[in-house]
């Protein structure tokens, strides 16, 4: 049977169906240029890439430009195709008013930006230009059918930030004043705009081109939508390890200073083993983790502040671990469902949602005065404790409503009481939710600083190697309490506060530190391995448990 245009019904199927295959390899195709141009400008926010300097010899700006126009023009021809027939796409009638708002304010804020920064036609030209190119965006975008609205509008943005690139009208030493007093000088520069126009224009030709390898309609909706979810949770993993890559990248130069390793180049040691006195001599020295900072030193470290942090953590967790369980048995598997519950469930959020320095405060005004008047570990281990427990109690609280209650139930049918049954069954059971939430917690106090300077912080800089002696400064006596331990009552340095003395100073150490700058990424690298420490401790910790649940 023969159609209107003189091919047959059979033809033209095929024809719509290699038009539909090619069609979705060329949006496939669009979806990872979109997803190439995003993790090159998010690279580029963080200065991994330089825009003033080429890849592979090609401008960054012009590399950028030229693949904002390539996949602007993809995306602009989806649509087309879609509407004459070329393609099997099953489109709505329109791509909907959210869609053309969104579309009529982008175009809006471009044409205003545009007509009042690069042409320079002032306030009146913004007023008379703007309304007419976001109006006609906005009903270009709801107008036509949505294979049109989806995609025309998103190419030609895409297109035109590309074009901008590529002919230098936004190049890598473009410059924008804002317009403030010369007192209050303030512009916006090329490495911000670049990356986060390219970022953005990504993000939404990727959309689009998602919803057209979809076929539009739901299934289309459902692809972009999924895309900008995938895109987001990618960005949030690459921008930590980013920041993983950045700070070891700035730290290690710092932290390696000095460096060696081989037999008798370490620091002598010595321990009081059963009243007899043990000395070795380390095979490795790593100055910057090994010392402390003194004007007579070869190199500076910050061992003391290591030790500070390493034990500020554990009095904490020491601390808070016991009473937050603890509470949280007695108000999951005691305590009535009640008023007396709702409230405390809200003052745990609420402390838990409480800024650190009011914890500061606190520590500073009731526990410093209670442990001699003057700044100690304990005192500082104290304040994060409370800092921590309201989230032990959330976290085992949830941990413990989780475990079944069948657990319970053929607990309490074995004739088994139920403090056993809460030590034996529901305990083991929610240990793996109650590490997740110390490990959670720990990684909130372990980088508090202001807590810190106001309870604990002594000398950020600590001279020689000297640190704090907790196990060795504990003393029995004749009377109560029959143990003092003089050492967590002196204050101490610790690694937060090390690095805000060292960036609030703004100067170097002697001629024994190479720069401020590599000393304070240094510090930041160490506290950032002493947290991860501590996560590694708790995941492992976490899987043993897991683990032991299983074969139980």
């Amino acid at each position: 049977m023969a159609t209107d245009f003189g091919v047959d019904e059979e033809s033209r199927d095929t024809l719509v169906q290699s038009g539909t295959s090619s069609t979705r390899a060329l949006a496939a195709f669009a979806v990872a240029v979109a997803s190439v141009l995003f993790a090159i400008s998010l690279t580029a926010l963080f200065e991994v890439v330089t825009i003033s300097e080429p890849i592979a010899g090609v401008p960054v700006t012009a590399l950028l430009g030229g693949l904002l126009i390539l996949l602007g023009g993809t995306v602009s021809m989806f649509g087309v195709g879609s509407r004459l027939g070329y393609v099997e796409t099953d489109p709505r009638a329109s791509a909907g008013l959210v869609a053309g708002i969104a579309f009529g304010g982008i175009w809006f804020t471009v044409a205003s930006l545009t007509a009042s920064q690069t042409f320079g036609l002032g306030g009146l030209g913004w007023f008379v230009v703007a309304p007419v190119i976001g109006g006609g965006a906005f009903f270009a975008t709801i107008l036509p059918r949505e294979d049109v609205g989806s995609t025309v509008p998103a190419g030609a943005l895409t297109a035109l930030t590309g074009a901008v690139f590529l002919l230098d009208v936004i190049g890598p030493q473009w410059v924008w004043d804002l317009g403030f007093p010369d007192a209050f000088f303030v512009a916006v520069t090329a490495e911000f705009t670049i990356p986060t126009l390219t970022l953005f224009c990504s993000l939404l030709a990727g959309w689009a081109s998602a919803k057209a390898y979809g076929g539009f309609g739901a299934r289309g909706r459902h692809m972009g939508a999924y895309l900008l979810v995938y895109i987001n949770a990618l960005s949030i993993v690459g921008v930590l390890f980013v920041l993983l890559a950045f700070t070891i990248f700035k730290g290690l130069p710092g932290l390696f200073r000095g460096f060696a390793i081989g037999a008798g180049t370490g620091p002598t040691s010595t321990i009081v083993l059963f009243g007899t006195d043990i000395t070795w001599t380390w095979p490795f020295y790593v100055p910057f983790a090994m010392e402390g900072v003194g004007l007579l030193n070869e190199f500076n470290g910050v061992l003391p502040a290591i030790f500070g942090t390493i034990w500020l953590v554990i009095g904490a967790v020491v601390f808070a671990v016991p009473l937050g369980v603890g509470a949280a048995i007695f108000l999951t598997e005691y305590a009535e469902r009640g008023r007396f519950t709702q409230v405390v469930e809200v003052a745990t959020n609420g402390l838990w949602s409480t800024p650190s320095i009011v914890f500061g405060l606190f520590g500073f005004a009731f526990l410093i005065p209670r442990f001699g008047g003057n700044k100690s570990l304990l005192s500082g281990a104290l304040t994060l404790g409370f800092m921590l427990l309201p989230l032990v109690v959330i976290t085992s609280r949830e941990a413990m409503i989780a475990v079944p209650d069948e657990y319970r139930d053929a607990s309490a049918a074995l004739g088994v009481s139920k403090w056993q049954t809460i030590r034996s069954v529901v305990l083991p059971a929610a240990l793996p939710g109650v590490v997740t939430g110390v490990i959670l917690g720990v990684g909130r106090i372990a980088g508090e600083t202001a807590p810190i300077l106001l309870t604990m912080a002594g000398a950020p800089f600590t001279p020689g190697s000297e640190t704090v002696d907790v196990i060795g400064g504990f003393q029995f006596t004749g009377a109560p309490p029959f143990v003092s331990n003089p050492a967590l009552l002196e204050a101490t340095s610790a690694l937060p506060y090390q690095l805000y003395a060292l960036i609030t100073a703004g100067v170097g150490l002697g001629e024994n530190v190479a720069s401020p700058d590599q000393f304070q990424w240094a510090t930041a690298l160490v506290l950032l391995m002493v947290v991860l420490s501590f996560y590694a401790v708790g995941i492992a910790a976490r899987y043993y448990f897991r683990r032991k649940l299983q074969y139980q």
